[in-house]
């Protein structure tokens, strides 16, 4: 199960965030994201943990733990569900909009064809005026 970790000061340490996720269980992975241009923490990681079970006690322990002068956050990471559930709800607007404008296109038209200045179309038949 893979964690995310927030908060982290920004003298927090690949090793220390190793170290006090051990304690819960077997760490798979353990990713300190780091700013590019200066090198130092960007707040935030991720941790790999194999077993659910552990992953979730880590979760439960360590969420509002007190490292490094910060109150860290620690949860599961859903980032990539919620971008491809929200990619997938795009899709679905999307393919409605070019339904109902088909749609739209087909009704109009038909108006066009059938109506005249006399009679005026409507979708139960014609009425004279």
């Amino acid at each position: 199960m893979k964690l995310l970790v927030r908060n982290l000061a920004t003298a927090t340490t690949e090793e220390k965030l190793l170290s006090l996720f051990s304690e819960y269980g077997k760490v798979q992975s353990c990713t300190l994201v780091l700013d590019k241009s200066t090198g130092k923490s960007k707040g935030f990681g991720f941790i790999e943990m194999p077993k659910v079970g552990e992953a979730k006690i880590a979760v439960h322990k360590l969420n509002g733990y007190k490292l490094a002068g910060n109150i860290i956050r620690v949860k599961r990471d859903e980032a990539k569900k919620e971008i491809a559930e929200v990619s997938s709800a795009t899709e679905e607007i999307e393919h409605s909009k070019v339904v109902n404008a088909d749609i739209k296109k087909d009704v109009v038209g038909l108006g066009e064809v059938q109506g005249n200045e006399n009679n005026k179309n409507n979708i139960y038949g014609t009425i004279k005026k």
